[in-house]
């Protein structure tokens, strides 16, 4: 069979199977079976070979430990004190609460690297406040799931973790890449935030004194070093990314259990299990989007794409815009982690061939991906919002495309300047960066 024809068969089952509803993981696994049946070399066990091929990756451990250390910190109840530091920092800005929203969510990612906790989290806590004073429901929902993308830009993200793993690009160096979109996302929401309250006249809080600030600093500080001791022990080289995320929750345990003694034993098999769960769904994923990718590589679909690309004589930033093109439609449909695996593997050689940094490659897809979070039909972080916020998704629409608008400019910043978004990277890792 010709790459095309497989590619035809692999993604024409899936597509269908998509449409029949069926969950994305199974479908991605079930879409591998016609090839193995229809081609002579391949036999259906290899599809179980090649998961469980996946799921034999050390660095890959670091997803459940790293899922784990977010519930832990949820429910160690370290939201308010995020809350509270927020509050006394951009409270007095015009749409105190919105500006508090979004740099509550840059904070909580930096502790979770979980976009869905964030939403989860941060929503519950902040939607209803939102509405009780004034603002409206479309708006606090909108501004919570968008927000909540950032879970998966800055570091420690869950998606870089598995983008490193699976394509060998240094976790330490997305970590560090990821921080300057992380924050840009962050300023372009807080200016839409100011927009909005000027026009609908939302209410602002009292600024805060120095008394105040440093009171609600000390509160947050203790959570606040998480991503310092993971980014900096990355970095530094005293531990690996998988060492990171078991420190994590040790680290989470001693707040929850020993300093703010809000995890009891009780409560504690409860964050395990539901840890266990969302760990268990994230690697099934994995597993069958490895099969799915394994058949593309043995078929030589990616490099059959190199070679028509290659006819267009696109440069680096024509290919970059068609990679986020690419990455944002399909995080619209399907889940980031099997978005990764087959279309990072498939975008991956061309890419190269254009001469893209991996880490550059990395940025632009996991951040493409993030956005599909907050658009449907898939729009994870969309859903959980409006189910908070008691609204349908449909009635947030106009508001999350209004603030998608400023984040897409940042996309489209990250694409056209690669030396800004690697510079921290090169400056901190540059034997593993270059």
């Amino acid at each position: 069979m010709s790459p095309a024809e497989v590619a035809a068969i692999l993604f024409g089952t899936f597509v269908v199977l998509v449409i029949l509803r069926v969950p994305v993981a199974f479908s991605l696994g079930l879409a591998c079976v016609p090839v193995f049946f229809i081609s002579d070399r391949l036999t259906p066990s290899l599809l179980f070979d090649q998961m469980f091929r996946s799921y034999n990756s050390f660095v890959l451990l670091a997803v459940p430990f790293f899922l784990l250390a977010a519930n832990l910190m949820n429910s160690a109840g370290i939201t308010q004190r995020l809350v509270d530091l927020s509050r006394v920092t951009v409270g007095h800005l015009p749409g105190g609460l919105g500006h508090i929203n979004v740099l509550v969510s840059m904070l909580f990612a930096g502790i979770s690297g979980s976009s869905t906790a964030d939403a989860a989290g941060i929503g519950s806590l902040l939607i209803p406040q939102m509405k009780k004073e004034g603002y409206d429901s479309s708006f606090a929902v909108a501004v919570t799931a968008c927000s909540s993308v950032m879970g998966v830009v800055i570091p420690p993200s869950i998606l870089m973790v598995v983008w490193g793993g699976l394509m060998s690009v240094s976790i330490g160096g997305l970590f560090l890449a990821g921080i300057l979109p992380g924050l840009l996302i962050a300023a372009s929401m807080m200016g839409i935030v100011y927009i909005y309250a000027i026009r609908r006249g939302y209410p602002v809080y009292q600024r805060a004194t120095a008394r105040e600030f440093l009171r609600a600093l000390l509160a947050a500080l203790l959570p606040l070093a998480t991503p310092a001791i993971i980014i900096g022990g990355i970095v530094g080289g005293f531990f690996t990314p998988t060492e990171a995320s078991v420190i994590a929750v040790i680290y989470s345990l001693i707040l929850g259990m020993l300093v703010y003694r809000t995890i009891t034993l009780r409560r504690l098999p409860v964050v395990l299990y539901d840890s266990a769960r969302f760990a268990a769904i994230s690697l099934f994923c994995i597993g069958t989007a490895s099969a799915f990718g394994w058949i593309l590589a043995y078929f030589k679909i990616p490099q059959a794409l190199v070679n028509e690309m290659a006819t267009w004589g696109a440069g680096l930033t024509e290919t970059g815009i068609l990679i986020a093109l690419a990455f944002l439609i399909v995080g619209m449909f399907i889940d980031a982690i099997p978005a990764i695996i087959i279309l990072g593997t498939v975008l991956y050689p061309v890419a190269q061939d254009v001469g893209m940094h991996p880490i550059h490659f990395a940025i632009i897809g996991v951040v493409s991906l993030a956005f599909g979070l907050v658009t449907p039909p898939y729009g994870l972080c969309l859903l959980i919002a409006s189910a908070i916020g008691e609204i349908r998704m449909v009635q947030a629409l106009r508001d999350v495309a209004i603030i998608l608008s400023a984040m897409i400019a940042v996309l489209l910043f990250i694409v056209l300047f690669p030396d800004v978004i690697l510079a921290l990277p090169r400056w901190l890792m540059p034997r593993f960066v270059g």
